[in-house]
Order: structure tokens, then sequence, then C-alpha cells
């Protein structure tokens, strides 16, 4: 049974840095590119950032290019997400997501179609 707890929301200020983290199991996490998405309250899921399995590819949407930094460690079955320059538009759930097919190649932002497992997700609140 897939499982993906995430860990490291809160409340920051604007212009702060906060690092999320994803622990996987249930399935061969080396064998499965990574995904983070976040939902806004009234706005549709979006897809922000995507790490390959084993190849170190990664992809973000052009709302967190630059900013944030997706990361995993195999080892540990974890993903990250270290976030830096926070800001107010930042603010809303995050999510850690596992792709319906081991060969999901993280090629472009992720889609939530491609993916099926979910975390519980972490709230993250940016203050101005």
């Amino acid at each position: 049974q897939v499982q993906l707890v995430e860990s490291g929301g809160g409340l920051v200020q604007a212009g702060d840095s906060l690092r999320l983290s994803c622990a996987a199991s249930g399935f061969n996490f080396h064998f499965y590119a990574m995904a983070w998405f976040r939902q806004a309250p009234g706005k549709e899921r979006e897809g922000i950032s995507c790490i390959s399995a084993s190849d170190g590819r990664t992809n973000y949407a052009d709302s967190v290019n630059g900013r944030f930094t997706i990361s995993r460690d195999n080892a540990k079955n974890a993903v990250y997400l270290q976030m830096n320059s926070l800001q107010p538009e930042d603010t809303a759930v995050y999510y850690c997501a596992a792709p319906i097919l081991a060969g999901y190649g993280c090629y472009a932002p992720p889609r939530s179609r491609d993916f099926n497992s979910w975390g519980q997700g972490t709230q993250v609140t940016v203050s101005s």
C-alpha cells in the first residue's frame, strides 16, 4: 500500500524559506519519479515540480522556477522541496505525489492526471 507523508509546512513571512519533506513507503520508490503539487483555496491543484527516478532530471512550473528546488534521497525513500523567497501567493496546501507509471519521465511540469498516489498535504502560509 502506497503511503506518502508530507511534513515541514508552517507559517512564515514573505521572503522566508521552508523545506518540505515527503516520506514514501509501500512501493519501489527508486523506480518512480516524484512530484510536488499545491492547491490554494478556490483554485485548481497546480503541479509545481517533479524529479525523475534516478538521473536527477527536474522540472518546475514557471510560478516557482528559480525559487524552489526539488531533490530526493533514494536511500531514505524521501523527496524534498526547498522553497526560497516565499511570497503570499505561495500560500497553499502542498502535496507529494507518485505517478501512475514507473516510466513517467518528468519531461515537463507535472500534471495531476499522471499521478494516482497522494499524501495528506501540508499547509504553507506566507504572510506579507
